[in-house]
């Protein structure tokens, strides 16, 4: 059988109607991304990710440092490995498509951040334009400065941003509320409608909504030199299966 490319807003789509997590419950599956890392670097990699949660560079502070050998679906943990699971910021997308809010995921880049505050995306892929997630592509160009953001305050950090339509504002900020509460730190910034947010144009009608990238901590930690592999949107898990950083 021939696999079909896929564009990643078709991805997003898909993942959207299989996702069931309820913030509100904090309960159900959810879409988490997959890295992978030497094993020896696992105490390093903790800390890091300690650190850029401490920051305000994560999504949340749900967390899975999976052994070799361990099983996610059809892929295995490779031996001398460590895989690490984390929440993908796309997980706003989904529950607003299940709210029946219109939603139209733009697409993920770079942000540049001065003293702690999102300033402008500097360099982005629109979604609906490629089959690979953006932010992947980011990393692995090593274009990133995480862990600049996180020692001084300045710096470039990962970031996906979506539309959604002005009327559906109310909806929207409760999901918001329900995702806070159930500890999703996420929300990088949310628009004026018919305003463009942090240098990217909305359509008409429409408000922005930037999120904070789900493999920021993994791009920290490739920026001192250590090898990672990045795999965005890998599938979805039970969110009960992730721990808490403060467990490592």
């Amino acid at each position: 059988m021939q696999n079909t490319l896929k564009f990643v807003n078709h991805k997003i789509e898909e993942n959207s109607l299989q996702m069931t997590y309820n913030p509100a419950e904090n309960s159900g599956n959810i879409i988490y991304n997959l890295s992978l890392i030497k094993s020896e670097d696992l105490e390093t990699a903790i800390q890091i990710f300690k650190d850029t949660f401490s920051a305000g560079l994560c999504v949340s502070d749900r967390v899975l440092f999976a052994e070799e050998g361990t099983k996610f679906e059809n892929y295995k943990v490779p031996k001398g490995h460590t895989g690490i699971c984390t929440l993908c910021s796309l997980i706003l997308d989904s529950i607003l498509y299940q709210k029946g809010v219109p939603v139209n995921p733009i697409g993920g880049g770079l942000v540049e951040v001065e003293r702690l505050v999102p300033r402008r995306f500097t360099a982005m892929i629109q979604y609906e334009y490629t089959t690979i997630d953006p932010i992947t592509v980011m990393i692995s160009q090593g274009n990133t400065s995480v862990m600049d953001v996180i020692r001084g305050g300045n710096g470039t950090i990962t970031a996906n941003i979506r539309e959604c339509h002005m009327e559906s504002e109310t909806a929207v900020l409760e999901v918001l509320e329900d995702l806070n509460a159930a500890g999703f730190s996420g929300v990088l910034d949310v628009g004026v409608p018919n305003s463009s947010l942090l240098g990217v144009p909305v359509t008409p009608n429409y408000q922005g909504i930037a999120m904070i990238g789900g493999t920021n901590p993994i791009a920290a930690f490739k920026e001192t030199g250590r090898w990672a592999e990045v795999q965005s949107m890998k599938g979805l898990m039970d969110i009960s299966i992730l721990d808490y950083l403060d467990d490592y």
